[in-house]
């Protein structure tokens, strides 16, 4: 569907109990221009906002980007409430000893390392915590003040949100769970995220974490100043990697109750404030746009390899991207590893030693992943910075040099690694380089590597040849 057609008008009666996750719907594509209407007849006809509007409701809209940005980048919906988001006493600094959120990075909030960094997955607090007070910040760079930077963050919780609600005035949320489902309410409608799923939460979107499974643990990437796009696909052609059709947006969902001492939790310049007001700011009726909260399940993604020889680059897997005003060069891309054939010949198969001008920070949701055969955990995380060198672990090397070149197709299977890569340089926060669950002995992995170099045997002597050397 694009934005010429006319979009399916699904409904969505009220309703707030939890079983209402259960049997949600969704709209199907990526940027779209949606409709959605929770009562027949709410959105009105000819025109955005008219004198009165249906069933007596406010009509707001929520822009993404500036009102001149070009059409195909402009981003904006309009949506049909029972009462304004505007209604709220005046915002006062969250009084918390959570301060782990960052996004401006100086020398005086994170530093730089060019060490290779890993960390084992973060427990589960034991005292009750919702996601925004078990949300903190790994790393990032830039500020979101300038519009310009990202940051990453990771979760751990045990509780869903109570009262209240979180809103993002800094920049868009990819969440990536990695433990337990997410019951997502949103201004849009509602959105259920299971493992292997990602959810994208535009800034300013105000939206409510609920935890069916108890505890709950993930990854979160932000981006300042620009929003996720799909990347170009060039010569792969039409098709493949992520399609736009296995996006999914939320259909609308209100809720209409008296609400006392309700909290809007807004993060603004990495700082939090609260608002109360008396009603749930999820009293949308209707709405439409192409500016929505969306989902995707990672299984739908389309992957390519090679098919006779080397190793691809890890761009060819890449399901998101947020871009600079240089092509070909990424904010933040989201790239994933998931289940996928190997068939390269005469050909070391696992990702290859590398030192990168991008930085990466890699997550693993469940599995191992293929270049490090100890120490990468599901719900842990490594960094390498910006022409930091990093590749396979010893163990995976001398294994897979061991099967030789009469390796036949392998598949691999039960595991989902992902990786956020930037072009900035990131800032590390002290609490992440301080943790009892950085892995001090990361760099172990790779001192057992040791030289298998000789000058004996055809493939050395053709290389001396090659290089102009005489045998002796």
């Amino acid at each position: 569907m694009d934005d010429h057609q006319q979009p399916v008008i699904k409904t969505n009666g009220p309703d707030s109990s939890s079983s209402s996750f259960s049997d949600l719907q969704y709209q199907s594509g990526f940027h779209n221009h949606f409709s959605s209407e929770a009562l027949p007849g709410t959105l009105p006809h000819g025109q955005s906002s008219p004198l009165l509007c249906p069933y007596g409701l406010y009509a707001e809209q929520i822009s993404g980007t500036s009102f001149t940005s070009p059409r195909k980048l402009n981003h904006r919906t309009w949506l049909y409430r029972v009462k304004p988001s505007v209604t709220h006493e005046p915002f006062k600094p969250l009084e918390s000893s959570h301060r782990k959120l960052v996004s401006e990075f100086t020398d005086s909030n994170s530093s730089t390392t060019p060490t290779q960094l890993r960390w084992k997955p973060v427990d589960i607090p034991e005292t009750p915590t919702d996601f925004v007070e078990g949300l903190y910040t790994v790393c990032g760079a830039g500020s979101s003040f300038l519009r310009h930077g990202f940051a990453i963050h990771m979760y751990t919780a045990n509780k869903s949100m109570d009262n209240c609600a979180f809103c993002n005035a800094d920049g868009d949320f990819l969440i990536v769970p990695q433990t337990g489902r997410l019951w997502i309410t949103t201004e849009c409608g509602k959105l259920q995220i299971s493992p292997g799923e990602i959810a994208v939460l535009p800034q300013g979107f105000r939206f409510a974490v609920d935890l069916p499974d108890g505890p709950s643990r993930g990854y979160v990437a932000e981006v300042f100043g620009t929003h996720f796009q799909l990347p170009d696909l060039g010569p792969i052609g039409a098709n493949g990697l992520a399609a736009p059709r296995d996006f999914l947006v939320p259909t609308a969902w209100f809720e209409d109750s008296y609400r006392p001492g309700y909290v809007i939790i807004q993060k603004f310049g990495g700082e939090l404030f609260t608002a109360k007001q008396e009603f749930s700011p999820f009293n949308v009726v209707a709405w439409h746009g192409n500016y929505a909260p969306y989902k995707y399940d990672l299984t739908t993604f389309c992957p390519f390899n090679t098919v006779l020889f080397d190793h691809g680059d890890p761009s060819i897997n890449t399901v998101l991207t947020a871009p600079t005003d240089k092509p070909g060069v990424a904010l933040l891309d989201f790239v994933i590893f998931p289940p996928r054939w190997l068939v390269a010949e005469h050909t070391f198969r696992p990702p290859y030693y590398h030192r990168n001008c991008m930085s990466e920070f890699m997550g693993l949701i469940y599995g191992g992943y293929e270049a490090k055969a100890d120490g990468f955990l599901p719900g842990g995380a490594s960094l390498h910075s910006c022409m930091t060198p990093h590749g396979p672990d010893t163990k995976t090397y001398e294994a897979t040099i061991a099967r030789g070149n009469e390796a036949g197709p392998s598949r691999i299977s039960d595991t989902l690694a992902f990786m956020f890569e930037s072009c900035l340089i990131p800032r590390i926060c002290p609490w992440a380089l301080e943790s009892p669950f950085i892995d001090r002995d990361y760099y172990q992995c790779w001192i057992g590597l040791r030289s298998h170099f000789t000058r004996e045997g055809a493939s050395a002597k053709d290389g001396d040849i090659q290089n102009g050397e005489k045998e002796d």
